[in-house]
């Protein structure tokens, strides 16, 4: 009879916890209860690293979306620095890639089509006529298979199935997100194949380093560690690796945002801003610092490294105002800007490029970390 009671009492407690757990309200306002959902028959949920300075990262596997990012400022108050929405709904309502894992191929595949060992496989065209990451169905509209390996550290995998989105072979994915007590999102990704195909994963984060998300983001400064980066036509799919000398792709010293997006230059125009692919000359070395953006107001800096050839920086062009994120926090036009690390665009189409494929009996690997620290004066 006692055994009787105590298992009972055990599964009261249980579920007492499991309600709890599922009703959180995190440290930047987020609702657990709001990401327990369904999304093709996958359960969804919001899971919460904690590391010991006391930042807070909230990534949803719905699409493996950083949610939210809490970092101190100069000050020492935490800010939100990532943009994103509130509920698994807002996110399914939606037609953008705040915070999402990318892939089958981050960016561009031009005329959504690519040939590999004579076989032509076709995509489908989402922008433009091309594929733009991944396909409509790609690796951010996914609901990923979640394991929080401990407070700081969680662990998404996702199989994506020969012929998904056009794309060859059976994809085995992992990534594992970690926030570091250095004050840093550590990405990693892992993939293998079951046939020749091509990869390129990043990240979609949108930060805002002032930790106001309903400002621009014109007044940051950005630095970017490349001597070149790749021109595009007017649909943004590579032409060329031109210099960045002379014109205001030379990030090499940190720039004022606005003041490189006002300039008269031909590729600032057909990207409507910033929109385009860097390349690095950090040579894979994941210990040299690849971007840095900075925001005088708050203080907060953060450092970019990563293993990839590229980097695409993006300045929030195309972002609409009529975007409401968490909180019913408006979004700007140019209200945040993204620092994907990558191979480059359109790069199973041109045999110059860093080669994007993959095949059975190898492994790939890609590395990313966002840094974040505060400095008491601008860094030019």
């Amino acid at each position: 009879m006692k055994k009787i009671l105590f298992v009972a009492l055990t599964a009261v407690a249980l579920l007492s916890c499991k309600k709890e757990a599922e009703n959180v309200q995190t440290l930047s306002g987020l609702n657990t209860k709001d990401f327990v959902g369904k999304v093709d028959g996958k359960e969804t949920g919001l899971y919460i690293l904690k590391n010991s300075p006391g930042l807070e990262a909230c990534i949803t596997n719905y699409g493996g979306r950083i949610v939210s990012l809490l970092v101190p400022d100069r000050d020492g108050n935490l800010k939100d620095v990532a943009l994103g929405y509130g509920s698994i709904a807002d996110y399914l309502a939606a037609d953008g890639n705040y915070g999402a894992l990318i892939g089958r191929y981050g960016n561009r595949i031009k005329n959504a089509t690519f040939t590999l060992d004579g076989t032509e496989y076709k995509l489908p065209g989402n922008n433009n006529g091309h594929c733009l990451h991944g396909g409509p169905k790609g690796f951010h509209n996914q609901v990923w298979n979640a394991e929080k390996i401990d407070a700081q550290t969680l662990k998404l995998t996702y199989l994506s199935k020969d012929g998904e989105e056009g794309f060859p072979g059976n994809l085995n994915v992992t990534v594992i997100y970690k926030l570091t007590d250095q004050n840093a999102i550590d990405i990693k990704y892992e993939a293998t194949t079951d046939k020749p195909t091509v990869v390129n994963l990043t990240n979609h984060s949108y930060f805002n380093l002032s930790g106001k998300l309903n400002t621009q983001i014109l007044d940051h400064y950005i630095y970017i560690n490349a001597d070149s980066f790749t021109a595009v036509d007017e649909t943004l799919i590579p032409v060329a690796i031109a210099p960045v000398d002379s014109t205001p792709m030379d990030l090499r010293r940190p720039m004022l945002i606005n003041a490189g997006i006002s300039e008269d230059y031909e590729q600032i125009a057909l990207g409507k801003g910033y929109d385009h692919n860097w390349v690095l000359n950090t040579k894979g070395d994941d210990s040299q610092i690849a971007a840095k953006v900075y925001h005088d107001g708050s203080g907060i800096v953060m450092d970019v490294y990563t293993n990839e050839p590229g980097i695409q920086f993006y300045s929030g062009n195309f972002m609409a105002n009529s975007d409401k994120g968490k909180h019913d926090v408006r979004y700007l036009h140019r209200g945040a800007l993204c620092l994907e690390t990558q191979h480059y665009p359109d790069s199973p189409n041109q045999p110059s490029f860093p080669s994007t494929v993959l095949r059975p009996g190898e492994k790939y690997f890609s590395h990313c970390i966002y840094m974040f620290k505060t400095v008491p004066s601008p860094i030019n």
